[in-house]
């Protein structure tokens, strides 16, 4: 029998974990894919919805489906979420224009909502505690994967296949994993209905919907000055006061701020906000500095993060493994520490440095944020009941991605600032002088393709990439402060580690 069970969970756990891959890696893998797709749906104006609608849709659906499991059952939320992507998948494959695209990416992001918070919150329910570390720290290492092994795929099925099958792999995938969960794991805890507050999930929908348009589209489409940009910023106001205020009348709210008074759940989200917001600035700029500084092509900017990679697996399977040995803290404090010296060193930066030494920071970047991709989701519930587990690690996933896309538009907004003044300051009103007609200096992303480049006359080309690696380094520069606060956060994590006091329902009369 004891077999039997075992063999069972087996095949649930690695079900789970094809839908880890899927939902958390489906945003980065599009990423690399989107000039092709523009190219052949048209609508370049538009193409901004593609990602966004997946964002908004996903990040709204998060605290809002861990909720739901807490109060109606895991298993019933992990099969509509995997039948939601699924389905949004094959239609987005079929997409005959950017605007269906968008659609088709919004109801995709609702499974995802649903899969990324659920599928951990089910590992721990099923998993015996014993074992439930070093599972953590293979779910952390696959959750830290997906963000930077899905442009890699993407680049390679867009150049090889045709970019309709990043989101066809998502079906066999999906089938398997759907078929893994659904007839391999019993629920065995009982449930029982409760009211479900309706107006603080409309008021959260609304209130995420704001903030990512408007940072998505600020400077962008529109001034950030611009009446549409502080309308969306006010609307993002008064709908998060609202959902306050709704939250602490709520019978069972979404996001219970009872849950803030335990330390270590309130520390572990800080830690996940702005570790997410520093690590986002790494995965992003240092495929931009080996492509548009060193002049290595899109498949090597793409592979320079793969030491960042295996740095981060590394780190977060000991993590999970050392969780029932020494405490939360104790792991995280190193780690981060490694995370700002990795940060500081990607800072100095220069046009001279060698892939080599881009290669070493990459690696302790890489050790010193694959932690937090498991400990964090445990220490996140530890101590808590099994009904308020779902609302915690999902609000823990909402607050990283949060944390992930506020940090990549404050330093886009640093670098593209810092670029535009470097670019004044080296070529004054004639920097467009002696350009071939079309190029615009004043958009790096323009000028990374290695057939571009060699369009440009060399002395401006060797100033061009003074002004981005300066604008770079410049960001990490900033960067350095996320990760600080990170760190401190990560002070007040006190002494707690996985045992068997982490089952008991000490926080259980948290609302």
């Amino acid at each position: 029998m004891k077999q039997r069970q075992s063999s069972s969970l087996s095949i649930v756990i690695a079900g789970l974990l094809l839908g880890i891959l899927m939902a958390s890696m489906d945003n980065t893998i599009v990423a690399t894919a989107m000039g092709n797709i523009v190219g052949e749906l048209g609508g370049m104006d538009k193409f901004i919805w593609v990602t966004s609608a997946y964002m908004v849709a996903e990040m709204a659906g998060m605290p809002i489906f861990g909720k739901l499991s807490d109060m109606y059952g895991r298993k019933k939320f992990f099969i509509f979420g995997i039948i939601v992507f699924m389905a949004g998948s094959a239609l987005c494959g079929t997409a005959g224009s950017i605007t269906e695209l968008a659609i088709f990416r919004a109801i995709q992001g609702i499974g995802g909502g649903a899969l990324v918070p659920i599928t951990f919150t089910i590992m721990f329910d099923a998993v015996p505690l014993e074992n439930r570390g070093k599972l953590g720290g293979l779910f952390g290492a696959v959750f830290g994967l997906s963000s930077i092994f899905g442009p890699l795929l993407g680049a390679f099925i867009t150049d090889h296949i045709a970019w309709q099958w990043i989101f066809y792999i998502n079906l066999p995938l999906g089938l398997i994993s759907f078929i893994m969960v659904t007839f391999f794991y019993k629920e065995s805890h009982e449930h029982s209905k409760q009211p479900i507050d309706w107006l603080g999930a409309f008021t959260l929908i609304g209130a995420i919907i704001c903030l990512m348009f408007a940072l998505e589209l600020g400077g962008k489409s529109f001034a950030w000055q611009s009446p549409m940009i502080l309308s969306l910023f006010g609307g993002f106001a008064v709908l998060l006061i609202a959902f306050l205020m709704a939250e602490r009348r709520a019978e069972e709210p979404i996001i219970s701020f009872g849950l803030f008074k335990n330390k270590l759940y309130a520390s572990s989200i800080l830690v996940a906000l702005f570790s997410g917001a520093a690590f986002i600035a790494a995965s992003v700029y240092i495929p931009i500095f080996i492509q548009g500084v060193l002049g290595g092509s899109a498949t090597n900017s793409g592979l320079v993060l793969l030491p960042m990679m295996v740095g981060s697996v590394i780190t977060a399977t000991l993590g999970g493994s050392l969780m029932n040995k020494i405490s939360y803290r104790n792991i995280m404090l190193p780690t981060l520490a490694l995370l700002a010296i990795g940060i500081a060193l990607v800072a100095s930066l220069t046009p001279e440095s060698s892939r080599l030494t881009i290669t070493i920071y990459m690696v302790l970047i890489g050790l010193g944020i694959g932690a937090s991709f498991s400990v964090l989701s445990n220490a996140a519930i530890h101590g808590l009941s099994y009904r308020q587990r779902g609302t915690a690690g999902a609000t823990l996933n909402f607050i990283r991605s949060l944390g992930m896309t506020i940090g990549i538009t404050t330093f886009g907004l640093i670098q593209s600032h810092y670029f535009t003044t470097k670019m004044s300051t080296l070529f004054g009103t004639n920097e467009q002088e002696g350009m071939p007609e079309g190029l615009d200096l004043k958009d790096p992303h323009a000028l990374l393709s290695p057939d571009t480049r060699a369009l440009i006359p060399s002395d401006m080309l060797d100033s061009f990439s003074t002004a981005l690696s300066a604008s770079i380094v410049h960001t990490f520069a900033w960067a350095v402060i996320p990760v600080g606060f990170a760190l401190l956060s990560a002070f007040f994590m006190g002494r707690k580690k996985l045992d068997a006091t982490a089952e008991s329902t000490e926080y259980s009369s948290a609302h």
